[in-house]
């Protein structure tokens, strides 16, 4: 068997402002922005640079329950975990962008790591993995 998870739904109050943030200040690629008619709604997918496993679905928020969701998908825990090549180089791209850091840069055994924001305020890592044998 072989299998794998391919996106993750991202709530988002609105396509636009969401594709701007994850393409413009963390260089994600607009992977695919189609509109669905039959259920007036956008299949807008982006992802890191580089990537080749799991896709962020950009999923408006369609219904009156789902808004207090935006922002708040994992109840206050880091929902997301961007890994890089280069901590250092992204962390200080980000910040210059106005990326709002809620824990500071720390170096843990695993690697670097700090939390942000990302435009609603879900929390997500920035890390980098040390290598094998670091």
């Amino acid at each position: 068997m072989n299998q794998s998870i391919i996106h993750i739904a991202l709530v988002v109050r609105d396509y636009d402002e969401a594709i701007e943030f994850y393409t413009q200040k963390l260089h994600f690629t607009l992977v695919e922005d189609t509109y669905q008619p039959a259920q007036d709604k956008r299949w807008v997918v982006v992802a890191p640079p580089g990537s080749r496993g799991t896709a962020l679905l950009l999923a408006r928020a369609s219904k009156p329950e789902q808004v207090p969701f935006i922002g708040n998908q994992t109840g206050g825990r880091v929902f997301l975990f961007l890994n890089t090549d280069d901590f250092w180089r992204d962390y200080n791209e980000m910040v210059e962008k106005g990326i709002k850091f809620v824990r500071p840069a720390k170096k843990e055994s695993y690697g670097m790591v700090a939390v942000f924001e990302d435009l609603y305020g879900n929390l997500w890592d920035l890390l980098q993995v040390n290598s094998v044998g670091s």
